[in-house]
């Protein structure tokens, strides 16, 4: 929560109802030799300039928050150049290119403007990359930005919208490349600024207990994140659909996972990765493990955590959950974040669990994911 008056900022756009005008990112506030200078932050924004919020504790706080009216494209990364700050737009959508560089042009440094779509940087396979869609490593050095240890400031923030229809697949493709440190967060501890959909908030922030809500996401975003909400917004504040008139998701409530989860704003979200996330046992290395554990476990969130133990490696739960002290009778459902990260690290040093199929499966299951 804490921000340096130099940080920059890097807007980059993706409107939940509608395709954004340019993605905003503050460019180095000063380099040398191409480079930005280590005490520097950055902050990029993912093709998200059409909607305000309140980043507490920033000199931003007061000038993004909402006005009574319905908010129009390009908001966002106007907002940050009144603010003071050096932006970097990754814009994924050519129509609003004109635009933008005129206004980069008229700003002199003070914008940057990047035919990109932040969230197709890397995609998976190999081979040459059309625009928008780029690597993380040409965007990165474009720009000036070094990689730095994990246990570094944060060297970079985005702010943005998720594609809301492909919100959950984006979280889970920030997991992946976040637990095993590639894309993005080679550079080091990416910070996320997120405008996400209420329902999407609610499991990311969702506590043990609450069976409705705790998913993997939950104790794998928690683990790996310091979780703060910034603010929410209401849908009606934002653009309506062009064709119905009508907003992007007019229920209040929405079906997730065959449960209903409230969805009446978008909240913007900052998830900023824990220093400690790769010590007391987690590697780039064995963390594909951890994820398809939490994986496992979670798919019946109301079944004995024993039970599932006991799969892996036949009568040895028992022993395992005396060890950690965590009740025998305990459901995967009540299971606290840390505990989950507690029970992996014994595992990892357990003889009983060395053999065990799931560390085999892991290498088939860990990237089958359709993004």
């Amino acid at each position: 929560g804490r921000h340096c008056p130099e940080q920059r900022s890097y807007p980059a756009r993706s409107h939940p109802n509608s395709r954004p005008p340019g993605s905003s990112a503050q460019p180095p506030a000063r380099r040398s030799a191409g480079r930005l200078h280590p005490p520097q932050r950055a902050a990029l924004a993912a093709s998200c300039a059409r909607g305000e919020a309140a980043l507490r504790g920033h000199p931003w706080c007061e000038s993004l928050r909402p006005a009574p009216r319905r908010l129009r494209p390009g908001v966002l990364t106007r907002t940050l150049l009144n603010a003071g700050a050096r932006v970097v737009a990754l814009e994924s959508d050519r129509a609003f290119l004109p635009d933008l560089q005129s206004l980069e042009n008229s700003l002199h440094g003070q914008l940057e403007v990047v035919y990109c779509d932040f969230f197709r940087l890397d995609p998976l396979g190999c081979g040459s990359m059309k625009p928008p869609a780029m690597y993380s490593e040409k965007l990165f050095e474009n720009l000036g930005i070094l990689a730095v240890p994990w246990t570094a400031d944060v060297p970079v923030k985005i702010i943005g919208f998720l594609p809301q229809k492909k919100e959950r697949n984006t979280l889970w493709k920030f997991i992946f490349v976040m637990y095993e440190r590639s894309s993005i967060y080679r550079y080091g501890r990416i910070e996320l600024n997120m405008f996400v959909s209420e329902k999407e908030y609610k499991v990311l922030t969702a506590k043990p207990g609450e069976l409705r809500s705790y998913q993997a996401l939950s104790v794998l975003w928690q683990t790996a994140c310091e979780i703060q909400l910034l603010h929410m917004e209401p849908w009606s504040s934002f653009l309506t659909n062009s064709k119905t008139r009508g907003l992007a998701i007019p229920k209040s409530m929405v079906r997730s996972t065959r449960m209903l989860l409230p969805n009446d704003h978008l909240c913007l979200v900052r998830m900023t990765p824990r220093r400690d996330l790769f010590t007391g046992g987690m590697t780039t290395t064995n963390s594909s493990t951890f994820i398809h554990m939490v994986k496992q476990c979670l798919a019946k969130r109301k079944s004995k955590l024993i039970d599932r133990l006991n799969s892996w490696s036949p009568d040895s739960g028992s022993k395992m959950l005396r060890e950690l002290e965590i009740p025998e009778n305990i459901i995967t459902g009540n299971l606290y974040p840390e505990e989950y990260r507690r029970l992996f690290e014994a595992m990892e040093h357990s003889k009983e669990f060395s053999q065990s199929w799931l560390y085999d499966e892991v290498l088939e299951n860990n990237r089958n994911i359709n993004f």
